[in-house]
């Protein structure tokens, strides 16, 4: 398990660090902590988070997501700037730092659903997103994770 969450966090890292735009920030929810976002094209892109859980004891979260963005859906929503829907499909390791649980490591799926707003002539987007996660090691548990953030881009 060790090496399949190493091979996955430096797959992402690449992809970021040889980013043209990267956008880093903050997220405050279910978990709270750092984000960051990398375009691969027009529509898709690659997202981290590195984040505390912040319900019962205190468990470290990383995950990657990889991410569809459909800019037309909501077009017609009358707010200046671009208002993409996006969903996508990810990971997530849950290191658990309490006897929270079970005590136990978590490794499972993301499936994140949600809203990004790009303000016309700034570098910010402030993002909503709710993601169904499926736990699958050590055992198989389903929970809901949401975020509301904002993240500054670097061109």
């Amino acid at each position: 398990m060790n090496f399949l969450c190493c091979a996955t966090l430096l797959l992402a890292g690449a992809t970021l660090a040889h980013a043209e735009l990267l956008g880093l920030g903050v997220m405050v929810g279910e978990p709270s902590g750092l984000s960051a976002k990398s375009w691969l094209d027009k529509t898709r892109a690659v997202d981290l988070g590195l984040a505390y859980s912040l319900s019962g004891d205190t468990d470290l979260q990383v995950h990657a997501d990889y991410l569809i963005h459909n800019f037309t859906l909501l077009a017609d929503s009358g707010i200046k700037g671009r208002l993409p829907f996006y969903y996508g499909l990810g990971g997530r390791l849950r290191l658990r730092e309490g006897n929270g649980d079970d005590g136990k490591d978590k490794l499972g799926v993301r499936v994140p659903l949600g809203v990004s707003w790009y303000p016309p002539d700034t570098q910010l987007d402030v993002f909503l997103e709710v993601v169904p996660v499926v736990d699958l090691l050590p055992d198989t548990a389903a929970g809901l994770n949401a975020a509301l953030g904002v993240r500054f881009w670097f061109r």
